[in-house]
């Protein structure tokens, strides 16, 4: 009995000396800049000033800004065709293993869906199927990155090749955003994706030491 009762208070001890798991922490957040009306989106539209703005697709006038519902937010309503809207930290890659998740703010229009992008430090491009499509009204939302599937993607073309990968590594991404697959049908709600802000959730790794 003395036994047994000492291996509990042992065993509990242990438990309560482990350490708690750390939260992983924010690595950007972006919220976009007002602007008047409805104008192409550029670097000036970027409030997170180690942020930089990267566009793919048909044109590079595809993706607006417009604080049209008094919510600064991306509009891909005239994406001639697929288009892809990414941000790069200056400093640092992110490590986008474990826990790490995107959060965002996102409304859509007919049957397009957002999905999330990456660049991984070696240049591979991914495209992943998780998707968000909310017609009503903005909607928050969160996923982890490693509960997603992922597609190979051809850049700048912002079309998907090849079939679903069966392990990615994560672990060095350079490029975060997300993808309209559905081209813009213009003014009006025929169709189109909205992406207010945007938070990603994992460990920044310095440039210059991930490419040592």
């Amino acid at each position: 009995m003395k036994t047994t009762l000492l291996a509990l208070i042992l065993a509990s001890a242990a438990f309560a000396q482990r350490p708690e798991p750390q939260p992983i922490p924010l690595f950007f957040k972006e919220t976009w800049k007002q602007a008047p009306g409805n104008v192409p989106v550029t670097q000036a539209h970027v409030v997170n000033p180690d942020l930089l703005l990267n566009i793919y697709g048909a044109g590079k006038e595809d993706f607006g800004v417009t604080s049209e519902g008094n919510v600064p937010h991306i509009w891909t309503g005239l994406c001639a065709s697929s288009c892809a809207l990414t941000l790069s930290h200056k400093d640092n890659l992110v490590d986008l293993t474990g826990k790490a998740k995107i959060r965002w703010f996102v409304k859509t229009s007919g049957f397009h869906v957002v999905h999330p992008v990456l660049k991984l430090a070696d240049g591979t491009w991914l495209i992943g199927d998780h998707t968000d499509g909310y017609v009503f009204d903005y909607h928050e939302s969160e996923f982890f990155l490693s509960e997603v599937r992922w597609l190979k993607l051809d850049m700048p073309k912002v079309q998907t090749k090849g079939t679903l990968l069966d392990k990615v590594d994560l672990s060095k991404v350079d490029q975060i955003g997300f993808a309209d697959l559905t081209p813009g049908s213009g003014h009006g709600l025929g169709g189109f994706s909205d992406v207010a802000w945007i938070e990603v959730y994992g460990k920044p790794v310095k440039r210059d030491a991930a490419s040592k």
